[in-house]
């Protein structure tokens, strides 16, 4: 599905004027934190702060998005509704490098109240102040004691949802391989939007035809994505390590039940797939679905966007299994598991 032509102009004049990641992500951390202090709140959700306590004594900040049922009319004020379809531990993106929880404010709220779950957002700590592995052990720990109930109390650990995307997505897939190795405790279900699966992303010699399809010309590049990587890993050795790519895991199998969204036009998009049909092959229960029309990032848009309304379209169906409208499948293409 072509994107519109106007559109694709900025697109592609954005993507190559943008500078260097290795030399621009402090002024993009800057950019990205003025947009986040100007994010309105919702008076359809709570935000609470929190801290999860790490081993080394870091306290990792998290923020806490509580969906609100609110009778105007009854003037009635404010039912908590955090208990009624479970928590969501959500992993911002940002190539590990950028993004935050202020960037991901709106992002979390919109979770939050179309998805009607707690979201619990995690400002894990990010390269390359702190290189692979320091952002998935955190993200690790918070999803620990998040299933322990020793971080909400009322937490339902048979209801938990990791959920990320990009790099978000790099670290809930991440974080279930953990899981499973050290035997601490198990996601039961993992969404993963647009997500790093892969370690190479030079379009000379990628595995991956979407990165020289779309590597280029739709806002993030594959030399963005190199970027990332050179600034997230500590040694050349971590790109062999499946907890910082995914797909190279020799064995994908006793993982939880998952999603996977990917982007028509984004650089990832083959590799996002290729790591659910690796799930599949596998024997887990997973889902895949690529939004056309669609590029990287999208999830931070505003909710009125087609590509977002589609994504939680799609995962309302994977999580509650409302029906997805007759024809609705125009609007995406699905890879697995979405009879």
């Amino acid at each position: 599905m072509p994107i519109n032509k106007a559109v694709l102009a900025a697109f592609k004049a954005a993507s190559r004027i943008k500078p260097d990641i290795r030399k621009s992500y402090e002024a993009q951390r800057v950019a990205e934190d003025v947009i986040g202090k100007l994010t309105l709140p919702d008076p359809r959700c709570r935000i609470d702060e929190a801290t999860a306590t790490m081993a080394d004594g870091f306290e990792v900040p998290l923020r806490v998005f509580t969906p609100l049922d609110i009778d105007f009319s009854l003037g009635s004020g404010l039912k908590v509704t955090e208990d009624s379809r479970g928590t969501i531990l959500f992993f911002h993106g940002g190539g590990w490098v950028n993004g935050s929880v202020d960037f991901y404010i709106d992002a979390c709220t919109t979770m939050a109240l179309k998805l009607e779950r707690r979201v619990v957002s995690v400002d894990y700590r990010r390269a390359p102040e702190h290189r692979f592995p320091q952002a998935p052990e955190d993200c690790y720990e918070v999803a620990r004691q998040l299933h322990a109930g020793t971080l909400l109390a009322d937490a339902d650990a048979h209801n938990i949802v990791l959920f990320g995307d990009s790099a978000g997505g790099n670290l809930a897939a991440a974080v279930s391989l953990m899981a499973r190795d050290r035997g601490e405790f198990m996601p039961r279900t993992q969404m993963l939007l647009y997500p790093a699966t892969y370690n190479d992303h030079n379009p000379a010699t990628s595995w991956f035809d979407s990165v020289r399809e779309n590597g280029e010309d739709y806002l993030l590049t594959s030399q963005d994505i190199v970027g990332y990587m050179e600034l997230y890993r500590s040694s050349p050795d971590d790109l062999h390590n499946p907890y910082f790519a995914p797909l190279l895991e020799p064995d994908l199998s006793a993982q939880p039940r998952t999603l996977v969204i990917t982007a028509e036009y984004c650089p990832l998009r083959d590799e996002g797939e290729a790591f659910a049909g690796r799930l599949d092959l596998e024997g887990s229960d997973v889902a895949c679905y690529r939004v056309l029309d669609a590029v990287h990032g999208y999830l931070l848009y505003p909710s009125v966007f087609r590509f977002v309304k589609d994504t939680y379209r799609i995962i309302k169906h994977f999580l509650d299994g409302e029906e997805l409208a007759e024809g609705d499948e125009q609007a995406w293409l699905g890879i697995l598991g979405t009879d």
